[in-house]
Parts: structure tokens; C-alpha cells; sequence
């Protein structure tokens, strides 16, 4: 227990500044470019459009499951397929605040190498997902809402920005990002330091048990470092690493389904040889033939270092900072999951009247703040709806308006990769 409470404690105060400052640009880069700005650069159908939906998706801050309906309704906005797979593939595997995090536990050659691993993917993968889907036409749906945004000041952007980067994205990867640490010092403390050279030995078997383990599970891109710094401690070869870190942040269970449901199977091909092929491939290269010294993890060595120096009180006020802003967010999880529901609607075909107050429908698959936001956005399209209000911890969508079409909110909501639970 004492190994296990002193490894948590040591990985914390090695990413805490970073992950802390990460958030901060996390949270400009998502006023920099939402909606209409990143249409402007990813929107169309060509392979500048791949490779701006590539070179773009690598320091947004979105996870997979946040990335998945955001490449959907840019598709269903103009873009192709090969654009939208493009982003998909390269925005989850990496971001500044994961960058930053690789770099303080993982150094400096990790940190460079996945921003740009990341990027060769999503190109070749929205390149590919293009050759394969050249005969099938894309449907382009106006989704310019009559409800126009309105103009904010300068403070109103720097508030939302805040908001972005230590409420609404933070509580999308606070879980997680626990789960990711109490993994990692779990595996130092349990796991024998010679463990997979001892009961694994061949690093080409360790990339495959790897990948057979990350392709269906989810793991944010940010808490994959931890778990990987602490795997590499025991002896797991830095291929294998990168293949978790590729693999593990850019796929998962529920991400392959909305794919193939909503873009197709030739895209979700595209997709998926993208990720396990590059995964594969740079994985090899980094063990055959770049030096070894240069993927060592660095953790154990820096959190000594810092801990010696005069700045010593930076990590350890970012630590209690962000295990402050972690513990709020997890209050926030559980308050909203295990609140009470709100009473159904009982008119029926879901066409309340306002008199009657909201509809309320329960809408399955949302797992993040992106999810919320494009379901609301989905549904506002609906002749006829007003105002909607939507919880993704409970899956509750709350439904103001009149006269609603409970198909048109069922075709909305399915449009944006999800589905409404009867």
C-alpha cells in the first residue's frame, strides 16, 4: 500500500503543472475553433481538407468519444468522409494537454513523436477512407440554425474558455483520468519489474497482446500516459507503448459501431487499418531503429529532481490544485447520476404542448460534454422545439416546444450517432 500511495503521489506531482496548463490552452484552442471556424478549414472534400482535418485534430482536445459525433455532423455538413476519418483518427490519439503530460512523464521524444504519428495516420487514413468511398455521394445537410450565436466580448470568450477547460472538458476525462492514475500506481506497485521480459520476452507478442487488449476498450488520451509510463517500467519495450498510446485513445467499442452505422463500412475500414496498421508499423520502426535510450520513462527520475529544487512548490501547488478540481468534478458525476430522474412526458407521441411542460426523452450513448452538445444541437432542428436541456451522465433530454414529431427527434438524434431508448 505504502509503494502504491508514494507511486500516485509521484505521478500526480510530475503532470500536474503540465496537465494544468494543457487544460488552459485546451480550453483557447476550443474557442478558436468551434463550429463554423472549423468547418471553414475541414468542411470540404479534397485532400487539403484531409490534410487540415489531420493537421487540426492534433491538439483539439477531444477525446474519442467526443471526437465520433463531431466528425459525423461535419460530414453531414459538407465534408467527405475521408476529412471527417481523418479527424477522427487524429484528434483522440493526441492533444496539448496530453502532449504535455507525455513530455513530463514519458520526455521529450514521446511528447514529438505522437503529435506527428498522429497526424501521418489521420492523413493516410481520411486518404484511403477517400479512395474507398469515391462512388458513394455525399448528402449534404444544411445545418445553419436559425438560431444564430450571438456576439460575445472578449471577457464572455476568456469566461467560456475557462469554463471549457476546467468544467466541461475536464469533468469528460476526470473519471478516467483517476482511473488512469490509480491504474498506473497499481501496476508499479504489483507488477514485478521484470514482468514482460520475464513472461513475455518477444516484443512483437507484446504489441499484439497490446493491441488485442486497447482496440475495444477506452482510455482518453491523457490517462493512457500514466498507464504507459508504468507498463514501460516493467519492462514492457517502448513499441508496445506506442502502440497503447495510439490504439488505446482512438478506438473502443462503442466508437467502431457509431462509425459503421453512421459513415459506412468502407470508412470504418479506412478507419480502423489506419489505426491498427499505424500503430503496428510505427511501433516496429521505434523499436528497430531509434535509440533506445530515448523512450525511457522518466518519471521516477524527474519527480526526484524537482522535488530537490527551489520550484519544488510549483508541482506541489498543481497538485492540490487539480486533485481540487478532480474531486469536484467526480462530485459533479455522481450528483448527476444518481439524481432523480424527471417525470416522463404522458401526452403520448411525444408532442406536448408548453402548457404541459418539456418532453423528456432518454437518448443512449452519450458519454462526454461533445455528446451533449451535438444532440442539442440535432434536436434544435426540429420544427418546433424552442429550448433543449440535455444531461449525458443520466442520458436525460429535456424538450421545450410545441406540436413535436417524436420521429423527426428520433431521426435527429440518430443523425448525430445516437440513439433515443423507447
Amino acid at each position: 500500500m505504502e509503494k502504491f500511495l508514494n507511486s500516485m503521489l509521484s505521478i500526480t506531482l510530475e503532470m500536474s503543472p503540465y496537465l494544468l496548463l494543457g487544460f488552459l490552452i485546451a480550453g483557447v484552442l476550443n474557442e478558436l475553433f468551434k463550429g463554423t471556424a472549423l468547418k471553414k478549414y475541414i468542411g470540404g472534400s479534397d485532400t487539403k481538407s484531409v490534410i487540415n482535418s489531420s493537421l487540426l485534430g492534433v491538439p483539439l482536445p477531444l477525446c474519442s468519444c467526443g471526437v465520433i459525433p463531431t466528425g459525423v455532423s461535419l460530414h453531414k455538413s459538407g465534408a467527405s468522409k475521408g476529412s471527417a476519418i481523418s479527424f477522427m483518427i487524429s484528434t483522440p490519439q493526441t492533444g496539448v494537454d496530453s502532449i504535455l503530460v507525455t513530455y513530463s512523464l514519458l520526455g521529450l521524444p514521446f511528447a514529438l513523436l505522437r503529435p506527428v504519428i498522429a497526424f501521418i495516420t489521420g492523413v493516410f487514413g481520411g486518404m484511403v477512407t477517400n479512395r474507398l468511398t469515391k462512388d458513394e455521394k455525399n448528402e449534404i445537410h444544411d445545418e445553419t440554425s436559425s438560431r444564430q450565436e450571438k456576439k460575445r466580448t472578449l471577457i464572455q470568450r476568456s469566461k467560456d474558455a475557462m469554463k471549457y477547460a476546467f468544467v466541461d472538458f475536464l469533468d469528460d476525462i476526470a473519471l478516467w483520468l483517476f482511473i488512469g492514475l490509480i491504474l498506473a500506481a497499481a501496476i508499479s506497485a504489483l507488477i514485478p519489474d521484470d514482468f514482460f521480459t520475464m513472461y513475455v520476452g518477444n516484443k512483437y507478442l507484446s504489441m499484439l497482446i497490446v493491441l488485442a487488449v486497447s482496440v475495444p476498450l477506452y482510455v482518453c488520451a491523457t490517462s493512457s500516459v500514466p498507464i504507459a509510463a508504468a507498463l514501460m517500467m516493467k519492462g514492457l519495450n517502448p513499441g508496445a507503448a506506442l502502440v497503447f498510446l495510439m490504439a488505446g485513445p482512438a478506438t473502443n467499442a462503442a466508437t467502431v459501431t457509431v462509425i459503421g452505422r453512421t459513415l459506412g463500412l468502407k470508412a470504418l475500414t479506412g478507419y480502423l487499418v489506419s489505426i491498427i496498421g499505424g500503430a503496428l508499423f510505427f511501433g516496429i520502426l521505434i523499436d528497430n531503429f531509434l535509440p533506445a535510450q530515448w523512450f525511457m520513462p522518466v518519471m521516477n527520475e524527474h519527480s526526484h529532481h524537482h522535488m530537490d529544487e527551489s520550484v519544488s512548490w510549483i508541482y506541489i501547488v498543481s497538485a492540490v490544485i487539480l486533485a481540487i478540481l478532480l474531486l469536484m468534478s467526480l462530485y459533479r458525476y455522481v450528483s448527476k447520476k444518481f439524481r432523480g430522474k424527471p417525470a416522463a412526458c404522458t401526452q403520448g407521441e411525444c408532442c406536448c404542448k408548453k402548457e404541459h411542460g418539456p418532453s423528456v426523452i432518454k437518448v443512449e450513448g452519450m458519454t462526454c460534454s461533445h455528446c451533449a452538445a451535438n444532440v442539442k444541437k440535432g434536436v434544435l432542428e426540429v420544427p418546433g422545439v424552442t429550448a433543449v436541456t440535455v444531461d449525458h451522465v443520466s442520458g436525460i433530454v429535456e424538450i421545450e416546444g410545441a406540436d413535436i414529431d417524436l420521429d423527426a427527434v428520433r431521426k435527429a438524434v440518430a443523425s448525430r450517432g445516437y440513439k433515443v431508448k423507447d
